[in-house]
């Protein structure tokens, strides 16, 4: 496959557009703003998202959806979880069945509680049938654009197609291993943000070791619960797209729901915390789609339950940590 097209020009999509770019003869991003699109391509570099890193010249930055996708035989999706149904409505027009659509959104759908790879399927339906795969894993996308090691998944319920991204992907700074459970890899990616509020929380209480590896422990515990339920395999969440990305996320200094722990916790207020951010912590949004589909799937999920209360109706962070600790005593 020679074209690719990302869509979203964020601190991850330009991430994945120097990272693959030596991987193929033509790479389109498509950006959003169009004022950062034009000094995107007059500098080489996203200064809002993703300062000090160049893009390479064979990377063109586009600002128009038809002509990202002209030829594009992949599809890359690096936007906010809420606007991917959107994204995906006003480009398919332009898309067909020889495509190939990889998404690399970790959160999921309000209100219908749908996964990303579910989302472009029903944006698809009765239309045409689409090759979906998935990639998650313990990304931060400064350090994927500075070319460290990283690893991650590539999930597809179609072997083939998760074999073919995984070739055309991987290269000497970015290592993809192929998986067929897309409801795990979906799941990990997106639960993930929501524990990793309860880190920065952890963190900007000024606790220990202890607390945050009994955190991190528990929350895996949760989000593997929760897959399971869904029909996802527990294998899956003691790898990259689980334990891994749930680690990073946790403990990295680069983790925005992370921070968004550590500012509550400092007394700040969400809405304050949001409006002060350049970029989406997914966290935020996807804590009432796990609170539901908990619900829905009779799953029991305490820490993700005190972060919605923490967040929705505002109960003190040091609260929610008690009330996690008050809970009646079980077997693990």
């Amino acid at each position: 496959m020679k074209n690719l097209a990302i869509i979203g020009g964020g601190g991850w999509g330009t991430a994945l557009a120097i990272i693959l770019a030596p991987r193929f003869p033509r790479v389109r991003l498509w950006v959003y703003e169009a004022d950062l699109a034009a000094r995107m391509s007059a500098t080489r570099e996203n200064d809002v998202y993703l300062p000090g890193c160049l893009l390479p010249r064979r990377v063109e930055i586009v600002t128009e959806l038809p002509a990202a996708l002209d030829g594009a035989e992949i599809v890359l999706s690096a936007i906010p979880s809420h606007l991917v149904r959107g994204l995906y409505q006003q480009m398919l027009p332009f898309l067909n069945e020889s495509m190939v659509f990889v998404s690399a959104t970790k959160g999921l759908e309000n209100g219908t509680l749908l996964r990303m790879s579910e989302v472009i399927l029903d944006v698809f339906r009765n239309r045409l049938t689409p090759h979906v795969a998935v990639i998650s894993g313990p990304t931060f996308a400064l350090e994927v654009a500075r070319l460290e090691p990283t690893a991650l998944v590539v999930a597809s319920t179609d072997g083939t197609l998760a074999e073919t991204v995984q070739g055309a992907f991987s290269g000497p700074t970015f290592r993809l291993y192929a998986n067929s459970d897309t409801i795990g890899v979906e799941i990990g990616g997106s639960v993930k943000n929501v524990v990793a509020i309860g880190a920065g929380v952890v963190h900007g209480l000024g606790l220990g070791h202890n607390t945050m590896a009994a955190l991190i422990t528990r929350g895996l515990a949760e989000i593997t619960r929760l897959a399971v339920a869904m029909g996802g395999a527990a294998q899956t969440l003691a790898g990259l797209a689980g334990l891994g990305d749930l680690v990073l996320t946790c403990s990295g200094d680069l983790s925005r729901n992370r921070m968004v722990g550590v500012e509550l916790a400092l007394g700040g207020k969400l809405e304050e915390i949001v409006s002060s951010m350049k970029m989406v912590a997914e966290g935020i949004k996807t804590t009432n789609a796990v609170a539901d589909l908990a619900k829905r799937h009779s799953v029991e999920m305490p820490i993700c339950e005190q972060m919605l209360q923490m967040l929705q109706f505002g109960i003190p962070p040091r609260e929610a940590i008690q009330r996690l600790m008050d809970r009646s005593l079980k077997g693990e």
